[in-house]
């Protein structure tokens, strides 16, 4: 792939544009907001100018409603070799360009499974996509040769290949996506008018809860409504759990010892299936899940203590599978939990503590 052109520069078109041209390809960049493509030509994603002639991929990277208008008018001019779009929903778009009646040998659908809370191409990264799965829908249709621009396309940005049918990849993300995101956001919206007092006791566990009910509701109202029936009865099987776990916890109310018990079962029963669908959540780079050992760090609020325990980890031969921070409320200090191989816990302790942290136990 020598020329792209990219449709639309938010954040996923602006981060792929990036990618692209840090690898010397050549992207040119449009969007229906002109200033939005000079923003992310500014970044250095490719040039707003339009291609003297066809260029090898058009990337539409447009809003999940839009996406088969876009195409559609691409493909009637003849942009590009090969036409990809990245929506987030595969199946709809891909039957509104078959009743055009489009010839669609030039196109595959696909959905690079990366994102941020923040939109826009000033949230673009070129490293968006790395490790990440990138979804592929390629029919009988397709050309080999559009296969490959998307394979390409897919090495490029350092993603990693994933070839599904297009309404099957419609429930995945339903399942692992659009039903958790609006999970989250309900979680959230109970922050909202809750009092001050109780809002200040937010620990880690809330804040991993509702970390993605930041996003943008006009670009989620989008992608739901071209993926709306998956994810209702995604949340009919959710709202059926939640009437039985509400009656669980009114029968541990009941001054009968019976009720309790029966009470007590259902949440070890939902509890317990939880458990089980959390452990087959993928691990690191897509690997069965590990289980680590935590070390927990005390620091204070203040630049460059995480790059001096990550130093120290570094100078102790230990590897930090993962990390995550808990602020103290009130306080300009916070406990730093390092995640590491079972093996490694103890040695990293003992670096640390040599090194003057304070660990808790």
């Amino acid at each position: 792939m020598r020329t792209a052109l990219v449709i639309g520069t938010g954040l996923i078109g602006t981060s792929a544009a990036l990618a692209l041209s840090q690898r010397g390809v050549v992207v040119h960049l449009t969007d229906h907001d002109p200033e939005q493509a000079r923003t992310a030509a500014a970044l250095g994603a490719g040039t707003d100018q339009a291609p003297g002639g066809p260029v090898d991929l058009a990337i539409v990277a447009a809003p999940p409603a839009h996406v088969a208008a876009t195409l559609a008018d691409a493909m009637r001019r003849g942009v590009a070799r090969g036409y990809l779009d990245v929506a987030s929903v595969k199946g709809g778009p891909r039957r509104e360009l078959e009743a055009l009646g489009l010839d669609l040998s030039t196109y595959i659908g696909s959905h690079p499974m990366s994102g941020r809370e923040k939109s826009g191409p000033l949230a673009a990264t070129g490293d968006l996509f790395e490790g990440r799965p990138w979804v592929l829908t390629p029919t009988r249709d397709t050309d080999t040769e559009v296969l490959n621009l998307a394979l390409e396309l897919v090495s490029h940005c350092r993603a990693v290949p994933v070839v599904m049918d297009a309404d099957a990849h419609d429930r995945a993300v339903a399942l692992v996506s659009h039903m958790p995101h609006l999970v989250s956001s309900m979680v959230a919206a109970r922050l909202e008018n809750a009092e001050e007092a109780a809002v200040r006791l937010c620990g880690q566990g809330i804040r991993d809860v509702t970390r993605i009910a930041a996003s943008d509701p006009r670009m989620w109202i989008d992608i739901l409504s071209a993926n709306p029936g998956p994810v209702a009865d995604l949340l009919a099987d959710v709202s059926a759990d939640l009437d039985e776990t509400v009656q669980a916890l009114r029968a541990l109310q009941s001054s009968d010892e019976a009720k309790r018990r029966e009470g007590a079962g259902g949440i070890e029963d939902v509890l317990r299936r939880g458990n089980a669908g959390q452990v087959r959540v993928p691990g690191k780079h897509g690997a069965a899940p590990l289980t680590y050992e935590t070390v927990a760090v005390l620091i204070d609020d203040q630049p460059g203590q995480l790059a001096r325990i990550f130093a120290d980890a570094g100078a102790a031969g230990v590897n930090i599978e993962d990390v995550r921070i808990e602020h103290a409320t009130g306080q300009q200090a916070g406990l730093v939990q390092l995640m590491v191989e079972p093996k490694a816990a103890p040695v990293l302790s003992a670096a640390l503590r040599e090194r003057g942290w304070a660990l808790r136990q």
